[in-house]
């Protein structure tokens, strides 16, 4: 029987059976799989049967869903799957159906068996005797110039400077995958203030960029004098302002 697995770093916080219905998985209590963290949609993501295998799909969540640490919209499951959702971990345990060894998925890339035209099989001694015979000496190499490896690209840290306005620090560095401004206990950019909204935007860092998002329809997030809706690439050198807090963001080089 296929399991989830609902974990906070290595602590199992509860065990689910799956079955051939769907799955939800959500901050919403309406959801069959509860994650109570802000970092997580309400309704963030679903589990299901489709004829003989079990598909993650995101439920166009505001901070994504990743499987083994790549982003997804839709995915099979396989047994031994870790999913990302939020600051929390969800194993994908299937004991009927194993991923055999050695056995290539769809995502693998499976080299090709080259095919046999010959018409008569040789003995092995003979044919290498033969071909020893009419096969003549190759010419010895020149030998290869030594090229130097080009040196890995190396990922930037984004950097928020304050302007103005009530945080905790005059400075951030984001380091993480996800970084949440507000005033809840979570958030990783404290903003201060009695009116201060518990989360009021997210910033991702994927793929060597960063993007921030308002958390919620009715906060204003503002990039450079203009409003953003959904998410937005952060460059060097934006300014941007959430609630009162006014930053400047750059790359740590």
């Amino acid at each position: 029987m296929a399991k989830l697995y609902l974990k906070f770093e290595q602590a199992v916080l509860k065990e689910f059976s799956l079955s051939q219905g769907v799955v939800t998985i959500g901050r919403l209590p309406d959801n069959l799989i509860q994650v109570d963290n802000l970092a997580v949609s309400g309704h963030h993501a679903k589990i299901y049967w489709d004829v003989d295998h079990y598909v993650l799909e995101d439920n166009n969540s505001l901070n994504g869903t990743f499987v083994n640490n790549r982003r997804i919209s839709k995915a099979v499951l396989k047994d031994g799957d870790e999913v990302l959702i939020g600051k929390h971990t969800v194993a994908f345990k299937d004991e009927l159906h194993p991923e055999a060894p050695g056995k290539p998925t769809v995502e693998r890339t499976v080299a090709a068996v080259p095919t046999l035209e010959a018409t008569v099989v040789l003995d092995t001694r003979k044919a290498k005797e033969m071909l020893a015979r009419q096969a003549p000496t190759p010419p010895s190499p020149a030998p290869a110039a030594s090229v130097p490896a080009p040196a890995p690209a190396r990922d930037r840290i984004g950097v928020l400077t304050v302007m103005s306005g009530k945080t905790d620090q005059s400075q951030y560095i984001l380091t993480g995958k996800l970084n949440v401004i507000g005033k809840s206990d979570m958030a990783s950019i404290k903003l201060r203030g009695w009116f201060a909204p518990r989360v009021a935007a997210v910033i991702n860092h994927r793929d060597a960029k960063y993007f921030i998002a308002a958390s919620e329809t009715n906060i204003k997030v503002i990039v450079n004098d203009e409003r953003i809706a959904g998410q937005h690439e952060l460059g060097d050198g934006d300014v941007v302002k959430v609630h009162r807090v006014k930053m400047t963001f750059s790359y740590n080089d």
